[in-house]
């Protein structure tokens, strides 16, 4: 039995319907990755599973029992509180508890002890709820995405919002998970984490992403969202992309087929009076079905056709860094980092949040002074910039507006183009590019500052977080503008695919200010860190073999001191040493004599004891040998 069933849902914005008659069964521990265009209708179809948004027809239906926990794009602002508090909210009753027993703790190693009986009771009732492992996933989860329980909600920004929202879902239990974007804002190591996480989780997961290493890594099955139709492809993203190719392919080939016959009746209908008097009137109703047939028809949304706009050529040298020293104190967030990027290096920058990609960018542009060091500038450099926060747009202007301050004419490597032209090869219809930018997505507003961006010449992008909210179509074709372009670009990006893809080399941030540069993509920064970790595996390995060897030789040097016993066995050795000669001296002269033969005695007995004699003669010297190199020592 399915744990999520649509049947025949439809929902429409204004005239224009999102989806038709759409139907979707979610089975137990499938992980679906939903794929679409930017404003495909993804998001709304998520939040019609989610309960949030009720379809215009047929209906949603949840097994009984079934948990969905959904993790939205956008973040609600009705939300207040501390972060443990929210996260914990979606655990129920044993979250209720948590959050008391969290609001005790912090009261209690404050100095305040006076609800001492309560927390006790708080202690054994989370024990009843077994709810313990509860909170030690709340603490894993949440250091692993860099919050902290005590924060406050409100005072967040953006990105750390988002960050709680999804350790709110990651951690509620749920049957059914649906995350819309899990990835934006979250820096390359806790993505990997993220990836392992849910693969590790054993839950139904329904999920968008752009991140096409995730998508490969963690989908079982496709479902694509495709002008209002949904298509089910139960196979991996490579078998995905080889049979929507041959599908657009069988599709183009039904159409021009469906075009030539309604061209043909067309002529038909059109002839001359003597056949219009003798026409069949079912054909003629045939021709009617075709045209509405037709007139319904939803083409297949041409692709992105964005077209960087090259300045003149910059000099060899671009930008040289010397030493750069910075800080935000305490926090060095520079030490001592040197740099020379010449014309073409293409430079990915990764590191975690907040360690200061973006601050190294400014001191590298001049938009900050390093406190240290200093950067050079080559000749001729026109620069573009894309910011993460897209400062640049202006959201009470159009879509226009914000491409071009003045007039309606773009420059594109020297051809003349009207920006309603220029601003269709970014998907944006005449309407819509009359549009408030306040109202687009989040994908359409990066196509926007895309836009406005490469209606400039440029010879050195400079783009931060260029991938969030852009559809994987989108994605790749700006990931081939950025291979081809022959300019140079410096890339804050956590696509581990798209720096693959784009980079020649990459900034590392690592801690406590150590920046550094290698040569590749993410691969060959994983592959270096992991050599770098086994090296130091191999050191601390060897460094314990050597603490046990010279342990072993400290023991042994401790042990070549005579103790008082073996002091005492040194001194009685000679004596015994002598008896024993003595006693074997006897026994020879027995052995030796013929008359020790005629008197019966037994031979054999004492050739056996003149053999111990000479063991145990041979065990003293060496013993007393032994104790008097020791004794010198």
């Amino acid at each position: 039995m399915a744990l999520v069933s649509l049947q025949n849902i439809s929902l429409k914005f204004g005239d224009a319907p999102l989806f038709e008659n759409l139907s979707l069964q979610i089975e137990k521990n499938q992980s679906i990755c939903l794929l679409g265009r930017n404003g495909e209708g993804k998001t709304s179809l998520m939040r019609t599973i989610a309960g949030e948004q009720a379809p215009d027809s047929g209906f949603v239906q949840v097994s009984q029992g079934v948990h969905v926990s959904y993790f939205a794009q956008k973040i609600p602002d009705y939300l207040a509180g501390s972060v443990f508090s929210i996260i914990a909210a979606g655990l129920g009753a044993s979250g209720e508890l948590l959050v008391r027993y969290h609001a005790l703790e912090k009261s209690c190693a404050s100095g305040d002890h006076t609800e001492t009986a309560l927390f006790d009771r708080l202690r054994n009732q989370i024990e009843e709820a077994n709810a313990w492992n509860c909170l030690d996933e709340i603490g894993r989860v949440t250091s692993r995405l860099g919050i902290e329980g005590d924060w406050e909600y409100e005072k967040l920004s953006g990105g750390q919002k988002r960050r709680v929202l999804l350790a709110a879902a990651l951690v509620s239990k749920p049957d059914v998970l649906l995350l819309d974007e899990p990835t934006n804002h979250l820096d390359i190591d806790t993505i990997a984490w993220l990836e392992e996480f849910l693969q590790r989780l054993g839950i139904t997961i329904l999920f968008v992403t752009h991140d096409r290493m995730l998508l490969r890594r963690l989908a079982t099955r496709i479902i694509e969202l495709d002008r209002g139709r949904l298509y089910d492809w139960s196979c991996n993203y490579e078998t995905f992309l080889q049979r929507k190719e041959e599908l657009l392919a069988a599709e183009a080939k039904d159409w021009e087929r469906f075009d030539k016959k309604l061209a043909q009746e067309e002529v038909w209908i059109r002839k001359g009076i003597k056949a219009r008097r003798t026409r069949n009137e079912g054909r003629v109703r045939a021709l009617k079905k075709l045209r509405e047939e037709r007139r319904q028809r939803r083409q297949h949304v041409g692709r992105v056709s964005m077209q960087i706009n090259m300045g003149q050529g910059s000099g060899k040298d671009v930008i040289e860094a010397r030493n750069l020293v910075f800080s935000y104190p305490p926090k060095d967030v520079i030490k001592d980092f040197s740099l020379k990027i010449t014309r073409g290096d293409k430079i990915g920058i990764i590191g975690p949040n907040g360690c200061g990609k973006t601050t190294l960018v400014k001191l590298l542009l001049g938009q900050l002074k390093p406190h240290a060091g200093e950067v050079l500038y080559g000749t001729n450099l026109e620069v573009l910039y894309y910011d993460q926060m897209r400062e640049q747009l202006d959201e009470s202007k159009t879509v226009w507006e914000n491409v071009l301050d003045t007039g309606d004419v773009v420059e594109i490597d020297g051809h003349s183009v009207h920006v309603i032209t220029y601003l269709q090869n970014f998907l944006f219809t005449p309407d819509r590019a009359k549009t408030k930018v306040s109202v687009l997505s989040g994908g359409e507003r990066n196509r926007v500052l895309l836009a406005r961006l490469f209606a400039r010449p440029a010879n050195l992008l400079v783009l931060d977080e260029p991938t969030n909210d852009l559809d994987v179509e989108t994605l790749e074709l700006l990931e081939e503008r950025l291979i081809d372009f022959p300019g140079t670009v410096l890339l804050i990006c956590h696509d581990r695919a798209f720096l693959n893809n784009v980079v020649s080399s990459t900034i590392v941030f690592a801690e406590n200010g150590d920046v550094r540069e290698i040569v590749g993509g993410y691969d060959d920064w994983l592959n270096e860190r992991k050599a770098q970790e086994e090296e130091v595996r191999r050191k601390a390995d060897n460094d314990k073999a050597d603490r046990v060897v010279k342990t072993a030789v400290d023991n042994r040097q401790k042990s070549t001191k005579l103790s008082f016993k073996e002091k005492q066995e040194l001194q009685q050795l000679p004596d015994l040493i002598d008896r024993t000669e003595k006693e074997i001296e006897l026994v020879q002269q027995n052995l030796s004599n013929p008359d020790f033969y005629k008197s019966g005695a037994d031979a054999g007995g004492l050739s056996m004891r003149l053999n111990r004699l000479e063991n145990q003669l041979m065990g003293c010297l060496e013993r007393w040998e032994d104790l008097q190199k020791r004794s010198e020592q």
